[in-house]
């Protein structure tokens, strides 16, 4: 008796401690790292407590990302490191009002569905062939995430992709029972055989893509999560090969997505705190810009969406040239069915209103002005203020025309006078406020600024050139190979952990290793920062990966084995990069005199 009681304790117990385990280990955690601040009384150890338990909630999630990002605010100046005034002025700085603009542009783009526009049209110009309507998707998805964040472009994205996928599967169980009953007037089972390997579910197949085709797009995205509970997948696919069908373009969204976002500063909140931080700590470089990174990661970007697009294809469908490059033949029903769904959709928008026109147009004009105000090749437009042309940013075009949302009308408010008659009183523009607001991503904007704040800490307090004299020994490894483990490891912990906190916390630590070995700080800052964007193996590594597996089509042994391959690519060719084209860009064999209390040194 007293041995069941005992065990109904423990489980008890047990119960307790799952229900409050992040509770527990906010506490601790503090507790368990206390004795490195009071045994070893320097600001180096108060600073690495404060860097240990931001780190360890990052990881876990115990605490929201933007809340921990708030504990340097309160423990610098507990443990004397940084006055409150100082450190207050890391959490609002230039990048957040770079973001500022950005997010106004991607506003204004996603609420008069420019974005939509363009991916429909991206992918009409390549064609309904499924080889190339997957690399139309990618092509698009990754020119939205350019621009957009990368999330926001997975869930814009994968509504059509849904819809395409569905008509493709309803057609040709329409097309293929209109021949049988064409043929034999009845359902000939020795005939269904022939023609398709798995028919058997026609007719319930056929009633199911009747009422899915009167869906909308964010009815069938519903919709698949709907039927994966209701339906078990023999009844939700019909052959094998649309299950591989499904898998590819969703993993092709998804995928491209986190591409698209290498090619730009602020495509990814990753590649904003990277540039944030190298100009903060080496503000004599004036070397990333808008256009140099640009220059530097779009081929990259280029190369790594085009191999895995072969590697997705052949993985799930195979890669079948002469099925691909097939000239003269009529197209297949699956073809026709899905030129159809990707024209519908397109025709719904009815022609280019004046709101998309000036949102492009303003979006164009940003561009332009970011990558002529300092290209690098040649003098940009800020030299025309040679007196003060470091003054300028990206943020000031970024905020320039940001304004300009807020201040063009897009269309009349009116109201109903009490004799019945319409007048306009008022109008609005572009982007209001409140939707600014709603599309702000102010968790990223305190978390990036808790970065900003624990950088410097780990700065003033001298941290940063105690782990940099302990990696030292690192010097006697070729370059290549700490390029390399400092890479994977980049990419491993941004898996179990978010994109922004990896950087955040990485950044810290790698810029003093490469001062120690007397590396140019950008041959190991760039690959890593671009190899912790590659987060493809797991649902939760990133947002985008969580939209597409939600859909239903996808199982984790799938993202795993595809992402395995993604991971691998990307990794090799940031590396064929690093050693290749961004060699002479930012001259990477030099030690170069920006970094502070250094000499100008030649690389053996």
């Amino acid at each position: 008796m007293r041995n069941w009681r005992s065990l109904l304790t423990e489980m008890k117990l047990l119960d307790i401690i799952l229900v409050y385990r992040r509770l527990i280990l906010i506490i601790l955690t503090p507790l368990l790292l206390l004795p490195l601040p009071l045994i070893i009384q320097t600001k180096e150890a108060k600073c690495a407590y404060t860097l240990f338990v931001v780190a360890i909630f990052w990881i876990t999630e115990a605490l929201p990302l933007s809340i921990t990002a708030l504990l340097p605010g309160l423990m610098f100046p507990l443990f004397g490191i940084l006055p409150s005034k100082q450190l207050a002025s890391a959490y609002f700085n230039d990048f957040h009002l770079l973001l500022i603009g950005v997010i106004c542009l991607a506003t204004s783009i996603e609420k008069w569905n420019l974005h939509k526009r363009i991916a429909l049209r991206m992918v009409m110009m390549v064609g309904v062939n499924p080889a190339w309507l997957t690399l139309g998707f990618m092509i698009s998805t990754a020119f939205l995430s350019m621009w957009l964040s990368n999330t926001s472009t997975a869930a814009m994205v994968m509504p059509i992709v849904e819809a395409v996928a569905q008509q493709i599967i309803s057609a040709e169980a329409e097309i293929e029972a209109t021949q049988m009953t064409y043929f034999s007037g009845s359902t000939n089972h020795g005939l269904e055989i022939n023609e398709s390997d798995n028919c058997f579910e026609k007719n319930e197949l056929k009633e199911k893509n009747t009422s899915l085709s009167r869906y909308s797009n964010d009815a069938r995205k519903s919709s698949g999560k709907i039927d994966l509970e209701k339906n078990s997948e023999v009844g939700r696919y019909r052959t094998r090969k649309d299950h591989m069908m499904c898998k590819l373009m969703c993993l092709s969204i998804t995928y491209s997505s986190t591409i698209g976002g290498l090619t730009t500063i602020t495509g990814t909140s990753t590649n904003l705190i990277f540039a944030e931080h190298f100009n903060s700590r080496y503000p004599d470089c004036r070397c990333i810009n808008f256009g140099s990174w640009f220059l530097l990661s779009f081929p990259a970007a280029i190369i790594i969406l085009f191999l895995s697009w072969i590697w997705l294809q052949w993985l799930f469908l195979g890669f079948n040239l002469k099925e691909m490059f097939k000239c003269g033949k009529n197209k297949t029903v699956k073809e026709e069915a899905c030129e159809n769904v990707i024209k519908e959709e397109y025709q719904k928008l009815g022609p280019m209103r004046f709101q998309e026109i000036i949102t492009l147009v303003l979006f164009i004009i940003m561009a332009l002005l970011w990558f002529t105000r300092d290209p690098g090749f040649l003098p940009g437009w800020s030299s025309l203020f040679p007196q003060y042309s470091s003054f300028v940013t990206d943020s000031t075009v970024a905020l320039t025309i940001g304004i300009f949302f807020f201040l063009i009308p897009a269309k009349k408010l009116t109201k109903t006078t009490p004799t019945g008659e319409i007048t306009a009183f008022d109008y609005s523009p572009l982007v209001t406020w409140k939707e600014f607001q709603s599309f702000m991503p102010w968790d990223i904007a305190i978390l990036v600024g808790g970065g900003f704040a624990l950088a410097e800490g780990c700065k003033i307090s001298g941290l940063s050139n105690w782990i940099g004299q302990q990696l030292t020994p690192l010097g006697s490894l070729p370059v290549w190979s700490t390029i390399l483990i400092s890479s994977l490891l980049a990419t491993s912990l941004t898996e179990v952990a978010s994109n922004p906190a990896t950087i955040t916390l990485l950044l810290p630590i790698l810029a003093p290793l490469a001062e120690a070995i007397h590396v140019n700080p950008l041959y190991i800052l760039l690959p890593c920062t671009l190899c912790i964007s590659f987060a493809f193996l797991l649902p939760i590594a990133n947002p985008p990966n969580a939209i597409v597996f939600s859909y239903g089509h996808l199982k984790v042994t799938d993202m795993v084995k595809a992402g395995l391959g993604v991971n691998i690519i990307g990794v090799a060719v940031v590396m064929l990069g690093i050693f290749t084209w961004m060699v002479p860009m930012f001259d990477l064999h030099t030690y170069p005199s920006w970094v502070s209390g250094t000499n100008n040194n030649t690389l053996p």
